[in-house]
This record gives structure tokens, C-alpha cells and sequence, in this order.
């Protein structure tokens, strides 16, 4: 059995700094109240190996300056290096292929039809990471519909990590995340590049608008939407939040709008009533007057 020797060598790489439960505490308060991030006691030496690194690259003695640099307001700054450390952002291209293929079959044909007749279509991917997402999305839209770009077609890409969102911006990856385009989508999304990196066609990336947002914060869209993606950012939540989000999505998606979710998600609390499955982790939601009524609470 080797979960004593990690249990031990967990134990000895604690010895470099100190790192209290009350330390833990903190930063897991911290964790959940900024960025509804929920981390259990067992987590505690993930956390430490996450976040030694900053305490290096900040010269600090231990835990407890870190925790006092995370409270003070000159330390808001690290707050983001504390949700990149904490969070794990590997993701690709067209990653959960079934989501995109319903996309491509079941939904575009008639959001390109909607938008040809002058009206919008707006499409959010909630939880975007490096951009792989929205870029995949991009391209089913793009091939779906040439003309895109001339039509009230809009794609919002939104991650709470600013580092996140900055390398989505600059759209550009190493060569080996090309190997999850498909071959079809490549000529679409690829520059042609000889480099260690490839970048994303200006012309395919310019359907994109990336920004910063929180999930648990405000949302400042007034428009609803007709997809949503929000792929494996959930399993970082509490139940509770977990149900709050899927209501919050449910309240801006427009009649019969879809909302995609990752392979280990699944819909929680009331807005179970306000969709239908359609396909693997993907939803439809109902029409507000047809979705069933639910029952009234006392105050």
C-alpha cells in the first residue's frame, strides 16, 4: 500500500514552513467567500503543495504572513495567484466532444436561421479557462454559419482567473494542444505557424469577447442567453452553490435555450424543474409557462 509513504511525505514537506488548521481555515474562508470554493478539511496538504510556491515567491517566513498579505488590502493582488494556484485549469480543444456535436446538429441550425431573420443569439462560456472552449465554439459557429461576423452573433467567454483570461486574449498555444482540433476544424482555427506555438485565425477569434467575471458575483448581462457552458467550474462549489448557480443560469436562459455542464456535474435543487435532458450532461430549459409551478414557501 503506498498511502502511508504519501501520507509521510505529505507530513515532511509541511516541515519547510508552517501551516496551522487555523491557517488552512483562513484560507479556505477566504477560498469560499471570494470565489465559492469549497475545501474540505482533507484537503489541507493539497493546499499546502499548491501554494508553497507563492510563499517562495514572495520571500515568506510562513502560512500565517501568507494568510496576513491575503486580509490586508495591498494583498488583493494575490488573491488571484491564490485561485490559480488552487484551481486546476487543464483543459483542451473540443474537450467533451459530445457537447460540440450537439451543438453542431441539434442547435445552430436553428440559431443561425434565428439570427439570418435579424434577430440576436448570444452564446456564454462561463468558465472559459485559456479559451480552448470558446474557440471550439467559435469554429462550430464559424463553419455553421460563414457570415457570422455580419450578423447579431455573439459569443461571451468569462473566467474568474485574470491570468486565465489574459493568455485566452493572446489565443495563442503550444503546437501538441492541436492534436484535439479535428481535422475538419483545423484549416478554420489554425495560422499557419512553424514555431513551438500556433495562434488562433484573427478572423475566427474577433467572434470571441473575453472578460473577467466572477460566478458567485454580479452578473452585468442584461440580455439572456440561448447557450450556456459551464464545464467542470461547479465541482469546485458547495451544494448550496452549486444550486444557486444552476437557478442563476435557469433565470437568463431564454425559452428552450440549452445549458451544458461537465461529464461529473449534474443539476441540483429547483431548477431540476425548470429543464429537460436532452443529451449527456445537457439540458433544455422549459418555457416559463410551461415549466412546473413550484411550491410556495412560508416566510
Amino acid at each position: 500500500m503506498t498511502l502511508p509513504d504519501q501520507t509521510a511525505r505529505s507530513d515532511q514537506n509541511m516541515r519547510e514552513y508552517q501551516f496551522t488548521d487555523h491557517d488552512f481555515q483562513s484560507i479556505a474562508a477566504l477560498a469560499h467567500q471570494r470565489y465559492g470554493l469549497h475545501l474540505q478539511p482533507s484537503k489541507k496538504p493539497l493546499v499546502y503543495s499548491r501554494l508553497t510556491k507563492r510563499l517562495r515567491a514572495l520571500n515568506l517566513p510562513d502560512f500565517e504572513s501568507y494568510c496576513a498579505l491575503l486580509s490586508d488590502p495591498r494583498g488583493h493582488a494575490e488573491q488571484s495567484h491564490l485561485l490559480s494556484a488552487l484551481t486546476t485549469n487543464v483543459t483542451h480543444f473540443f474537450r467533451e466532444r459530445h457537447h460540440f456535436t450537439y451543438l453542431r446538429e441539434n442547435i445552430l441550425p436553428d440559431l443561425v436561421e434565428k439570427a439570418k431573420k435579424g434577430a440576436p443569439v448570444r452564446i456564454w462560456s462561463s468558465a472559459c479557462s485559456a479559451g480552448q472552449e470558446a474557440y471550439s465554439i467559435a469554429a462550430m459557429i464559424r463553419d455553421a454559419c460563414p457570415e457570422a461576423a455580419r450578423l447579431d452573433i455573439k459569443l461571451l467567454a468569462t473566467d474568474v482567473d485574470p491570468q486565465m483570461i489574459q493568455k485566452a486574449r493572446q489565443a495563442q498555444y503550444d503546437q501538441d494542444q492541436a492534436e484535439a482540433i479535428p481535422n475538419e476544424y483545423k484549416k478554420l482555427m489554425i495560422e499557419d505557424s512553424d514555431g513551438p506555438q500556433f495562434r488562433i485565425r484573427q478572423d475566427l477569434a474577433s467572434l470571441v469577447s473575453f472578460g473577467e467575471l466572477n460566478l458567485i458575483g454580479d452578473w452585468p448581462m442584461r440580455r439572456r442567453f440561448d447557450v450556456i457552458f459551464c464545464r467542470n467550474a461547479a465541482i469546485y462549489f458547495d451544494k448550496d452553490t452549486q444550486v444557486r448557480l444552476w437557478q442563476r443560469f435557469a433565470d437568463v436562459l431564454q425559452d428552450d435555450g440549452h445549458l451544458m455542464i461537465g461529464h461529473s456535474e449534474r443539476l441540483t435543487g429547483p431548477a431540476q424543474s425548470d429543464f429537460r435532458s436532452t443529451a449527456i450532461t445537457t439540458y433544455q430549459r422549459l418555457p416559463r409557462n410551461a415549466a412546473p409551478s413550484r411550491p410556495q414557501t412560508k416566510d
